[in-house]
């Protein structure tokens, strides 16, 4: 006899088991694909040959509690668990270990690496020339103990993240700057001129209504610390990670439309802001994403460097310029930037920079 003749009760009997038995997959299915995966920052590659990087908790030297230290942050995952920068990050590195060659510049990589022949990468070898540069590696499971994000970090909810490696990046910005003070940078800078010159605790203009994330400053202690703190938190209240902005300069943006009292970047002055600055555009973003063929062909160079001329660092925006190489000796404003400010790295990079 048909399921569908039999009495009502039983029918809703086989509904109701249906049903259940339905719910049951989709709950699993969806536990197991929120569930993150296994991932490269958990995954320790190497021989007895290779010689990881040290923890940045653990190591000496330890970021210095006055505030001078650079934090650079490589978020990308490796293959084989080496060290391993281009030669536009290690031309951000040394140009700000040249302009700043008191500080502490500390290259964070999320990932488990380190060294088999360090002379079989000329430009980091290039880079450990400066007494100032040390590259560490940041343990993802305990990073953010004792801090807001912890329980978060612990969670594993950055592995779920449609856009995993810059969102990392996000997160270790922050994160870095609430544990240790200091000066965060972007790996696609270049830095002109040292920051002994500017006051602590500050950030950039991109546009009139944000304010960027690349170049960021917060004391260890007191107000910029206070930032930091609601910078963490902001995160830990608002983070998408299906929106590739909204962790990043969306975080500051907003933490600092609400301190400051006002929407507009302009207005974001050191008296209104209570001990906190965002430069204007000309500092550190002179030359916008809109315009970064500029940093490429020849017939700009005058003008970029015009325009970049009171910039205290450079801002390549390598999301859109990688993909655009710089012959070395070339007459372009980035070439000419790093035959300045990174020497020894773009002597040493081949013919393509």
């Amino acid at each position: 006899m048909s399921v569908w003749i039999q009495p009502k009760r039983y029918r809703r009997r086989i509904l109701c088991i249906l049903l259940l038995f339905v719910g049951a997959i989709v709950v699993a299915y969806v536990h197991k694909a929120d569930r993150p995966s296994q991932n490269c920052f958990q995954e320790v590659f190497g021989d007895d040959g290779d010689k990881l990087l040290e923890d940045v908790q653990q190591s000496i030297p330890q970021p210095t509690e006055d505030g001078r230290n650079i934090f650079f942050h490589e978020t990308s995952c490796s293959k084989d668990g080496l060290v391993r920068l281009n030669a536009r990050q290690a031309c951000a590195i040394e140009s700000a270990a040249r302009a700043n060659p008191e500080w502490n510049i500390f290259v964070l990589f999320a990932a488990p690496v380190g060294f088999r022949n360090r002379t079989a990468q000329p430009i980091v070898e290039a880079l450990l020339d400066y007494r100032n540069v040390h590259l560490r590696y940041v343990n993802l499971t305990t990073y953010g103990n004792d801090t807001p994000l912890e329980e978060w970090m612990q969670n594993g909810e950055i592995f779920r993240s449609k856009y995993m490696n810059s969102h990392l990046s996000d997160v270790m910005r922050y994160l870095t700057l609430y544990k240790y003070g200091g000066t965060y940078l972007d790996l696609d800078v270049i830095v002109r001129r040292s920051f002994e010159q500017l006051a602590p605790n500050y950030a950039g203009a991109e546009s009139v209504k944000w304010v960027a994330a690349g170049v960021m400053n917060f004391e260890p202690k007191g107000h910029g610390h206070e930032l930091a703190d609601m910078c963490v938190r902001d995160l830990l209240a608002n983070f998408n990670g299906q929106d590739w902005g909204n962790n990043g300069p969306g975080v500051v943006t907003r933490v600092l439309r609400k301190y400051c009292e006002t929407h507009s970047t302009v207005h974001m002055t050191r008296e209104r802001c209570r001990h906190f600055t965002v430069y204007p555009i000309s500092t550190f973003y002179a030359i916008g994403f809109e315009d970064y063929k500029q940093f490429f062909e020849e017939k700009y160079l005058n003008q970029a460097l015009a325009t970049l001329n009171q910039s205290i660092a450079v801002h390549v925006w390598n999301k859109f310029s990688k993909n655009h190489p710089v012959i070395v000796g070339s007459r372009v404003a980035y070439g000419v930037l790093a035959d300045q400010h990174c020497p020894k790295v773009y002597r040493s990079c081949g013919p393509i920079f």
